[in-house]
């Protein structure tokens, strides 16, 4: 392609990409906002939620990491498109759950329930993000922090729109259902046009033959590699907080402070997302410019954004009133997107892009497993045993000392190790 026609299409990729997660992430997160709903017609406990929630994100975490060695050696553009086509339509299928007998055996709801959203979306959703950020770093070189920052921007859109989303669909038909099967079309709608708008581009950096590199040689290069597992500490704390956030916000939101639960789900997820929105686009274009100045500069914006976001998580389980928890969460919201601008970039600095793919796998191989047990299994028990208010600031102390603990590690790498393993040569 020409050089006209290669700088449209990487921003064409872009929106592309962004479609596809703004469907990922709210496909995910409408079955946080509609889990009342979901509880009472289908009687699943919260221990069961617990369940359902930590299957979902060890699955994510067993399949990306399969998923990354796929996308660095095979064909990106399919690997996106038929994950977006399967997970749609496991989406859909959820909005059908119900109890049936097959020779003589009975399937419970949960059974289904736990199938269908923790098995089949979780997996088919875990083969997009390794290959779409692969493909989006292939594109983006001097504009690579804009662009994962505006395609981050699409997840933040996904989880604030999926409470409004999910309200309007559930006010219009009346059935939870309906919402999921709404959701899960769309997404479908997406997939057919990615079959003719998708293309797969070069991966390899100049001079740098492709090669279908084995696994092993990813494994080392990665956990080798201390910079790059002290980023990833960042990273395995923002997925346990933000998993546990979408689970159960809305379900403690309303109990604790007796809203509704529609109310509480949206509120939860809208004021959150939207700062975050603003923010990850605005410290995405700063980033692009800071960073040409200081190397470290992605390192240093996400220990500040983790430091910061502890202390409105811990005020957030103190808060005495809904108005203020819900203020408190778009604080929260400024502080996350900060540090996403980053997620990946800050790792890909210190990496070849031979191995992004991979890394992507690994990353979220260790965070998935270590959010499953912390917002899944911890956080349920947590939940199920202390009284409405004791529980949600213990649930939220909890977050921000995870948040704190991962900004002391990352500081590790701004002070000793980051200047080192830089490869400035392939920014």
């Amino acid at each position: 392609m020409k050089n006209s026609s290669t700088n449209f299409y990487k921003w064409l990729l872009l929106l592309m990409l962004g479609g596809a997660y703004f469907f990922h992430q709210a496909d995910r997160a409408i079955f946080g906002v509609l889990t009342p709903y979901i509880q009472a017609d289908l009687g699943l406990s919260e221990i069961q939620i617990g369940h359902i929630t930590t299957i979902l994100f060890i699955t994510i975490a067993v399949v990306t990491f399969f998923a990354g060695f796929l996308g660095d050696r095979y064909n990106r553009k399919w690997i996106i498109t038929l994950s977006l086509l399967f997970w749609s339509c496991a989406t859909a299928a959820i909005g059908l759950i119900k109890e049936f007998e097959i020779y003589g055996f009975t399937i419970s709801a949960f059974a289904m329930t736990m199938f269908l959203r923790s098995v089949a979306v979780g997996g088919g959703e875990s083969f997009y993000a390794p290959s779409a950020m692969s493909l989006l770093a292939s594109c983006h070189k001097e504009t690579r922090s804009l662009a994962f920052s505006i395609h981050q921007a699409a997840l933040y859109f996904g989880l604030m729109m999926s409470g409004v989303l999910a309200a309007k669909v559930l006010g219009l038909f009346g059935s939870w259902r309906a919402v999921f099967v709404a959701f899960g079309l769309a997404g479908m709608i997406l997939a057919i046009i990615f079959i003719f708008a998708l293309k797969e581009v070069p991966r390899e950096i100049p001079s740098v033959k492709e090669e279908k590199l084995p696994l092993s040689a990813s494994f080392k290069a990665y956990f080798t590699n201390p910079s790059a597992l002290l980023a990833t500490t960042g990273f395995i704390a923002i997925v346990c907080v933000n998993n546990a956030y979408l689970t159960w916000a809305p379900k403690i939101f309303s109990e604790r402070f007796g809203v509704d639960a529609g109310v509480a789900g949206s509120h939860t997820m809208l004021y959150h997302h939207l700062v975050a929105f603003v923010a990850i686009l605005i410290g995405g274009w700063l980033t692009d410019r800071f960073v040409r100045i200081m190397p470290r500069f992605r390192l240093l914006l996400q220990i500040l954004a983790l430091l910061g976001g502890g202390l409105a998580l811990l005020f957030i389980g103190k808060s005495g009133s809904f108005t203020l928890a819900v203020m408190l969460t778009a604080v929260y919201g400024l502080f996350r997107g900060l540090f996403e601008v980053n997620t990946h970039a800050s790792v890909f600095d210190v990496i070849s892009s031979r191995h992004h793919a991979s890394v992507v796998g690994f990353m979220l191989l260790l965070a998935m497993f270590l959010g499953a047990l912390f917002a899944g299994e911890l956080i349920g028990r947590i939940l199920e045993r202390f009284d409405k208010s004791e529980g949600c600031f213990i649930v939220f102390l909890l977050m921000a000392l995870t948040y704190a603990l991962a900004a002391i590690l990352m500081s590790i790498s701004f002070f000793y190790t980051f200047k080192r393993d830089y490869r400035s040569k392939e920014i």
